[in-house]
């Protein structure tokens, strides 16, 4: 995968907004960046995290309650934490700040938990083209200056809808989406949203992962400079 910006985002759904904003501002101090409008009903309030997104989304309506799937964890790095510093959001979402380097985690890092490690394994270094690195509990892949761990789990939940409370996505901003999306999908992802045209801000598309977990590969014009397949 040639990523166009060395990060992951990393976005949750909620109808808990006022409590989630403070949480996530006042508590973990992730600077809001700016609002962006979805559709009818649904806001992004994006946060800056060290140059990865956190990605609010905010549904009007109520979120139908179906649990989350595999990602079980954001991590982030923070100078002046001695030790992990686990915390909870108002919804139940898992985050903790962490001393530099702790996993190899120097920015951000993902926290995932699956059935079948091998398989996830294989897919993160064929599908998605990845570098793994050393990880005592698992499978560890580097994205740019974030990390995703991956965590065998028999009592890991498989094929979690997209809609519903929680962490919910993965994105990865690259150059091609077209491209990688076929890639993707001949080395044994799955196709969730077939790449699709925003306006004039991105072209993304949707995969999943062995475990069902969803992921967005996204060509955003702001970082790309171009929408064209």
């Amino acid at each position: 995968m040639q990523l166009a910006k060395p990060r992951i985002d990393i976005g949750l759904a909620t109808n808990n907004l006022e409590p989630m904003l403070r949480f996530w501002q006042d508590e973990v101090g992730v600077p809001f960046d700016h609002l962006l409008k979805i559709r009818r009903g649904m806001d992004q309030h994006r946060h800056d995290l060290m140059g990865s997104v956190l990605k609010i989304n905010h549904r009007a309506n109520p979120l139908p309650a179906n649990p989350p799937g595999g990602y079980a964890e954001l991590l982030i790095a923070r100078e002046g934490v001695s030790q992990p510093r686990p915390m909870v959001d108002p919804d139940g979402n898992r985050v903790s700040l962490l001393p530099p380097g702790t996993f190899g985690i120097g920015q951000i890092g993902v926290r995932v938990r699956v059935r079948d490690l091998a398989a996830e394994r294989a897919f993160y270094a064929d599908a998605l083209g990845l570098e793994e690195m050393a990880y005592e509990g698992g499978a560890a892949f580097r994205v740019g200056e974030s990390v995703v761990l991956i965590e065998q789990a028999d009592d890991a939940p498989l094929e979690a809808p997209f809609d519903g409370p929680g962490w919910r996505y993965l994105t990865f901003q690259v150059f091609k989406v077209d491209a990688e999306h076929a890639h993707i999908l001949a080395h044994g992802g799955r196709e969730a949203t077939a790449p699709v045209t925003l306006g004039t801000t991105a072209r993304i598309s949707m995969v999943k992962d062995p475990a069902g977990n969803w992921i967005e590969i996204s060509q955003r014009a702001s970082i790309t400079g171009s929408l064209e397949p």
